[in-house]
């Protein structure tokens, strides 16, 4: 069986916390981004996850996801850590999305999380950025 990888960078953010918040992400060659109304910046992290775990599992299809590697890569050390499973999630609204996006991760061969430092994540930061903009 041939395994593929697809590498995905992610990034979520709100202008204030609360406040208007959008997410982005690098999928492969394509970009994405969207405004997601008023939330929390851990909120915003982890829709982009969820964005990009269903994005990739649509484009790839159900038998091309069971067979990729998913490398996720975002500069949100505590959402891939509550990925990861080496921190707790405490509050019962991140719970929720912790779970979905624990779910959505069946669906491929594996996911990795890789924590980048914000440099590293500006493609991503600037589709976060742009969608903000464009709903002032």
């Amino acid at each position: 069986m041939i395994f593929n990888t697809l590498v995905i960078y992610t990034d979520g953010g709100a202008r204030g916390n609360p406040g208007p918040a959008a997410i982005g992400m690098v999928i492969g060659a394509k970009q994405y981004h969207e405004y997601i109304g008023e939330t929390t910046n851990n909120v915003a992290e982890y829709r982009a996850v969820i964005f990009a775990l269903t994005k990739a599992h649509k484009t790839l299809g159900a038998k091309k996801a069971k067979t990729t590697h998913l490398e996720i890569n975002t500069d949100s050390e505590l959402i891939a850590k509550q990925l990861m499973k080496l921190y707790k999630v405490k509050q019962p609204h991140l719970k929720l999305l912790w779970q979905e996006a624990t779910d959505l991760q069946k669906n491929f061969a594996s996911v990795r999380f890789i924590i980048i430092p914000r440099e590293e994540n500006k493609e991503a930061d600037a589709l976060v950025n742009d969608a903000l903009d464009k709903n002032r």
